[in-house]
């Protein structure tokens, strides 16, 4: 029964995230079925529900010719079953008669879809057999119909389509060398490739097991986000606050440089990680720690730099957090501008005059990005410092009208979405 098993475990995955809105890391935390799981079942079980979440609107349209009334009106076991058979046939390749008994004897197993059974076992019989309305549905049919209108306004169809691509690939860990001078060696010994300088990509796996993790010589960080720290241009001694700094990536490339950071975050909890982390990589004795609210907060001087990443709707991390476009709606998202354009004016009171900012978001979306922006700096305290083809390298063709800098799917390798914005303190 363990193939079973894991089948029921995926699809209790699936109804944490999708029913329960809740991030599959999170729903890994809480779903007693997929805790009980272990070795090789418990990595199939997380890959069905992965695969299933990466293509999660595809499916239900692919599903949608075999069912007799709307998918939605199934009970949440019946709905995650199917979706995780569906996974099961057209992205794991797994055999059409362990798809079928096994997803079916995964609902007999279960009292709360023991009922389905024959529902799921004459669903999948012809779902194993005929993948052609999942071949058909377009790409962009991964996110749902609201996601992509937005997408394609903010991004245009060809940008927002290699974005669905790129959502359907498993991605690699990046890692954030603490010594950039080392990063050729670094990547020659873990077996890794070095991504626009700055960054080494290694198979997913078990970070704690990486060769170098315990002796602090990197941090995971996406290539993406590590970009925002360079285009600050942040020289030893400077004052730099890194506001909203929750996981710490930025805060220890902010560190590794040798300048005097304040690292603030209004939660306690999350900046617990990040002293965490500074310790890892002894890069702590350079930084300050507050929690605290942005808002509420004040610099007991003007700082020569500082790194805004405001929150955001996290919708450029849609390669690793699939589930994302399906927790969320849109009006979760339509508050974000206001709260980041209240941040992001606050942030400038902190600079001194003639110093500079970067605000950045991790999200393809114009309205957090580029319209935050021109809506702060036309009060005209802040003024555009254009970004230039040589400073973004390999994501040049991201760069906007403005000089900003949107960090879009490339062919070179997989990375979150980013707008990033460099700004000066005019007045």
């Amino acid at each position: 029964m363990s193939g079973a098993k894991a089948r029921q475990a995926a699809a209790d995955l699936l109804i944490e995230t999708f029913d329960n809105r809740r991030t599959l890391d999170e729903a890994m935390t809480v779903s007693e079925s997929y805790s009980r799981m272990q070795g090789a079942d418990r990595g199939f079980a997380r890959a069905m529900a992965s695969a299933a979440l990466r293509q999660l609107g595809r499916i239900d349209k692919g599903l949608a010719p075999f069912l007799s009334r709307p998918l939605e009106t199934a009970t949440p076991p019946a709905r995650a079953l199917l979706r995780v058979g569906a996974a099961q046939a057209w992205l794991l390749g797994t055999p059409p008669h362990a798809v079928v008994s096994e997803t079916v004897a995964a609902a007999k197993g279960w009292a709360r879809a023991r009922s389905a059974s024959g529902f799921l076992n004459a669903v999948l019989r012809k779902a194993v057999n005929d993948r052609s309305h999942f071949d058909k549905a377009p790409v962009t049919a991964v996110w749902p119909d609201w996601l992509t209108v937005e997408m394609m306004t903010s991004l245009g169809i060809e940008a927002a389509t290699a974005l669905a691509e790129a959502q359907s690939v498993e991605p690699e860990l990046h890692l954030t060398p603490k010594d950039p001078d080392e990063i050729e060696a670094l990547a020659a010994r873990l077996g890794g490739k070095v991504l626009s300088g700055m960054s080494i990509s290694v198979p997913a796996g078990d970070v704690s097991a990486i060769d170098g993790y315990e002796s602090g010589e990197w941090w995971v960080q996406d290539v993406a986000a590590a970009l925002p720290v360079h285009l600050l241009g942040v020289r030893p001694g400077e004052a730099v606050l890194d506001l909203c700094a929750a996981p710490g990536g930025k805060t220890m490339q902010l560190a590794a440089t040798g300048a005097q950071v304040t690292a603030l975050d209004r939660s306690a909890t999350r900046l617990e990680r990040v002293q965490e982390n500074l310790a890892r990589t002894k890069l702590d004795a350079n930084v300050e720690i507050v929690a605290a609210k942005l808002e509420d907060w004040t610099p007991p001087a003007p700082a020569d730099r500082v790194l805004l990443d405001a929150p955001c709707s996290a919708l450029g991390t849609l390669r690793r957090h699939p589930e994302g476009a399906w927790i969320k709606s849109s009006d979760d998202i339509a508050r974000f501008p206001e709260v980041q354009a209240r941040l992001l004016r606050k942030a400038a009171g902190m600079l001194r005059p003639g110093g500079t900012l970067v605000y950045c978001v991790c999200t393809p979306l114009s309205r957090e990005g580029r319209d935050v922006v021109n809506e702060v700096v036309a009060d005209g305290q802040l003024k555009r410092v254009p970004i230039s083809p040589q400073e973004a390298g390999d994501f040049a063709g991201g760069l906007t009208p403005e000089g900003d800098l949107v960090t879009l799917p490339n062919a070179l390798y997989g990375h979150d979405v980013f707008h990033i914005s460099r700004l000066e303190r005019a007045v």
